[in-house]
This record gives structure tokens, sequence and C-alpha cells, in this order.
């Protein structure tokens, strides 16, 4: 399954073959936001980049940076390349901290992201035949909707199920004998835990695989859910500023994720320099796009950490893989002056065999000193124990935690079902310095 190619020549191309075409399609993208968007006519300007002329893939460093600030500034269709007449679909982002990033598609922008997902799905062995229960949300969010077009025309059967209302989700997947579920990782393990409530055996049921995204897991999250429900976990990675869903996929090897770079030109560069690092090492993911029409975006800082890796893969496939991102350059906590990330915390947690997969990283500050606590669910069996016990069990994640990370950390252990769950992105750290609250 993990040879089959749903575009074999595009899939497989020698890295020459993919540059030349990055590079056309990088001239053309820098022709269409300079005519186009003042914004970006300005930048160019600026920073003396020629879009006429520009001939070398690696002067893409000579091209200005766009950042999320810049699209919340441009509210709402300011940097779009296309007047509204063109553009047949629109998608934004929550708002929750100002003005909502908003994102323009036109026809050939739906297409061209269909059939991306389908490309994708084919990659790991989606068919026809599929019938896929897609629970990502439906609407403003690009999880739904991205996924949906892709998966029928790949020709598989979608159930549009979106987020929530979980028991219906488990009687669907087992009445309609849905073989592949799209959410995120956090839901998917709620999911896992209301089907063991009800006494669902999953090994029964037809369900064989998880395309799962839209916040970080790490590796042993994935064997966590691939032990609680007998499935593959495949990680999909996207952001609405630059398609949706679809930017990168992993194959079955799960040695990191595809990046579709006929369409994305992608770079890892030093967070704080801004400066393009080589293949292997690990920094800040920045996204160029080479076929939107809508919204083209130049250099785009996603803020996601990972590590680039071109070297061909033993599926076949040529283009770059990008590892699991590690979380984002914003989620980085600094406690005492020791930079500590959630996926960190999470890849200890999943090792301890007696703990629940739901925590809660709470950040606080007192008496000018900053804390840090971690509150980890465990089952009934190991709460019930003698309150001796439970400190010998505290205090041996908490060695375990600063054996990994170099910093005290409090655990807590909570009841089951205490911390809140989500059917979308869930919430792994309260921040109580910035006045956040449960």
């Amino acid at each position: 399954m993990a040879n089959d190619y749903w575009e074999k020549e595009v899939e497989t191309l020698s890295r020459d073959k993919l540059r030349k075409i990055q590079l056309e399609r990088l001239k053309k993208t820098l022709v269409n936001v300079y005519e186009n968007v003042d914004f970006y006519r300005k930048k160019l300007d600026d920073a003396g980049v020629d879009p006429y002329n520009f001939s070398n893939l690696d002067d893409v460093e000579k091209i200005p940076f766009t950042t999320k600030d810049d699209l919340r500034e441009s509210y709402p269709f300011g940097l779009f390349a296309r007047s509204m007449d063109n553009v047949v679909r629109i998608h934004s982002s929550s708002g929750t901290t100002g003005n909502p990033v908003v994102v323009g598609y036109t026809k050939n922008d739906i297409a061209v992201w269909g059939n991306l997902i389908a490309r994708q799905l084919f990659s790991v062995g989606v068919r026809e035949k599929d019938i896929i229960q897609n629970s990502y949300g439906y609407g403003l969010f690009t999880g739904g909707l991205g996924l949906h077009y892709g998966a029928e025309l790949l020709g598989s059967t979608v159930i549009p199920t979106s987020g929530g209302n979980t028991e219906r989700q488990i009687k669907i997947m087992a009445d309609y004998g849905s073989t592949v579920i799209c959410c995120t990782p956090s839901y998917i393990l709620y999911i896992a835990e209301v089907g063991k409530e009800l006494g669902v055996d999953f090994s029964k049921l037809p369900l064989k695989m998880a395309i799962l995204g839209a916040e970080p897991w790490t590796n042993e999250m994935r064997k966590e859910i691939e032990a609680r429900l007998f499935i593959d976990a495949i990680d999909i990675y996207g952001l609405s500023e630059i398609i949706g869903p679809g930017v990168s996929l992993e194959c079955l090897n799960k040695s990191g994720l595809h990046v579709a770079e006929d369409h994305f030109l992608v770079e890892v560069i030093d967070p704080q320099t801004g400066k393009i690092l080589p293949p292997g090492k690990q920094g800040e993911l920045v996204f160029t796009t080479l076929t939107k029409e809508a919204i083209p975006l130049l250099r785009y800082r996603t803020r996601d950490l990972s590590v680039l890796n071109i070297e061909k893969c033993s599926c076949g496939r040529t283009h770059g893989r990008m590892k699991k991102p590690m979380g984002r350059t914003d989620d980085m906590l600094i406690i005492r002056g020791i930079n500590v990330f959630p996926s960190q915390i999470e890849e200890v947690l999943m090792k301890v065999k007696e703990i629940e997969p739901h925590y809660l990283i709470v950040v606080d500050r007192k008496n000018y000193l900053d804390t840090i606590e971690l509150w980890v669910e465990v089952s009934e069996d190991v709460f019930s124990e003698k309150m001796n016990d439970l400190e010998n069990f505290e205090s041996s994640i908490e060695h375990k935690l600063f054996s990994t990370i170099g910093i005290k950390i409090d655990v807590r252990l909570k009841e089951p079902k205490t911390i809140q769950r989500s059917i979308g992105k869930a919430k792994r750290v309260l921040d109580r310095r910035k006045g956040e609250t449960l």
C-alpha cells in the first residue's frame, strides 16, 4: 500500500526537478503578490527584491517574512490577491486574541486543496471502499471541509460527524462501519475512554486508522492511542494561513511528515536570528505558498518547531519530511530561566503506565518566583491506594521529569475524569501568571 501513488511522477520527482518546479512557481507567486497586494509590493520594494527577475531559489532568504500579526493587521481581506467575485470560500480562525485570521480560496484553490488531500490519504492506504468518519469541526475552521473534499475526490464515503456528541460518534463508528476517523489526538483518546465505559471492544470494529492533527502530540501518545483502539495513528499537519490540513502527512513508515513541496516551499530557520538552518537542525518552520491564488503568503513564520529531512523516504517518495513538531515557540514556558515544552512533559508521562493520558500543566508565580505543577489523572485503582503509596508514586514521576527536563515539577495526582476533556484542541497549559483560569 505504501508504495502506491496518487500522482507518482510528482511524488517521486528528483530533488533537482522539484527545485526547478518550486522556482518557477515561486516566480509566479512573487509576481502575483507584487501586482495584486499592496502590502507585499511595499515589502518587496523595501527588501530590494525584483519579482520579475527572480532567478535563484537560494535567494528566498532575501524575501521578507510574513507573520500572523501581518494577517490580523490586514483584516479582513487586505492580503487577498483576488477580488471577492473570484473568491468562492472564506475560512477564519476564532479570533479569541484579537482580529481573526481570514483566508480565502478561488475555485482553483479548492480544487488543488482537494487533490492534495486525496493524494495524501491515498499514500496511507485509504481507498474508495473506505468509510471516513470526519470528526474535525466543520464551519470556519479549515479542518472539516478541507479533509471532506479530498476524501470525496478520492472516492471514499465520508460521514461528516464533526466534533462532539461522543456516544453518538461511537455508535456511528460501530453501526456504519467506519474504517478511518479524522480528529484531534486528544479527542480520539476521549472516544477511547467513553467507548471503554460503554463496553465497546475496539478490536472488533472495522476502524483501522486515525488521521490526527491540529495539536502537537508525541510518539508516546501515538503508542497509547494505537494500543487503546487497535489502529494506525497517522499525523497530519496544516495551517489555515497556508491552506488548511494537507501541508504535510506521514506515510505508513511514520518517519516524518511528507511536505507537499510542489505546493509549499518549506524552510527551517533560527527563530532568534531568522537565518535558514540546514536539514537536520531544529528550528522554526517557514512556508511559502507556491500555487495559492486568493491569498498567497511569502515566508510565513509558523512558530512551530521541527526538523527537516530531505533524504528520499523508503516509501519511495522524495518530498522532504518534517519531524513531528515538538511544540511552538510561543508554547515554550520559561520557568526560572529554563525552557520547558509541554511535549517534553508528555513524552515522560506516556512512559508511566499507571497514569491516564490526561494532564494539565499549571504555571504560577509565588513570592516573585515561577512555579510549575503537573496535574495528572490516575486510574481508580491507583487513586484508592494508601496516601503514602501515592506520595511515593508522585515522587517517582517528579524524579523522571527532573532527569529529563532538568527542573523540579510538583506532581499532583488527580481522580479519574477531573481534568477537562476536549472535542477539539486540548488545553494542556494553565498559565496563572497571565491571569488564566479554569
